[in-house]
């Protein structure tokens, strides 16, 4: 897809959703003694969903995986779509997307693995990270150039925002 096409899907999306094992993490599972789970997390990638929220978009995350990190991380970020434990991406897909009254096409769905296809089957725009199984590359509108973890999402904000007309104005909030 040229970035002309790719920038004209981005114009219009409402619902900008992402999974978190791979995509706002590298994927790592980082096991404590006691069971405890650790996740890293980009601050430029926190950053550009704070900018993506603040431009009036709407934010989810559905993870097949449950962790109370990522439901800090996400409340600290102000996103309040989080779904965890979700065996079937695509139904809490639909849901969400029935709840907001939005079409299919304005919906985005950024994943990196096989569990994540058939939501981003049904996405006008369908997302992945270069570290992706090859099937879901050919399967995605856009690989981004950074690994998950390491700033696709703020890559995928930036992109979404600079579609929308509402990048400049997000970086003014800044300077």
């Amino acid at each position: 897809m040229s970035r002309k096409e790719l920038l004209l899907k981005a114009s219009t999306l409402k619902l900008i959703t992402f999974d978190v094992d791979g995509v706002l993490t590298d994927g790592s599972l980082i096991l404590g003694e006691k069971g405890d789970e650790y996740k890293i997390f980009n601050a430029h990638d926190g950053l550009g969903l704070v900018m993506l929220r603040k431009a009036g978009l709407n934010i989810a995350v559905i993870s097949a995986r449950s962790s109370p990190i990522v439901e800090e991380r996400m409340s600290a970020l102000g996103i309040h779509y989080v779904y965890q434990g979700q065996s079937n991406k695509l139904e809490t897909l639909i849901e969400l997307v029935e709840k907001l009254e939005i079409e299919k096409n304005e919906v985005a769905f950024v994943g990196d693995d096989l569990v994540d296809l058939k939501a981003m089957s049904m996405a006008g725009l369908a997302v992945t990270v270069p570290a992706a199984p090859n099937l879901v590359k050919e399967k995605a509108d856009w690989v981004t150039d950074k690994q998950g973890g390491k700033g696709a999402v703020r890559e995928v904000c930036e992109l979404v925002l600079e579609a929308q007309g509402k990048l400049e104005s997000a970086y003014q909030a800044y300077t």
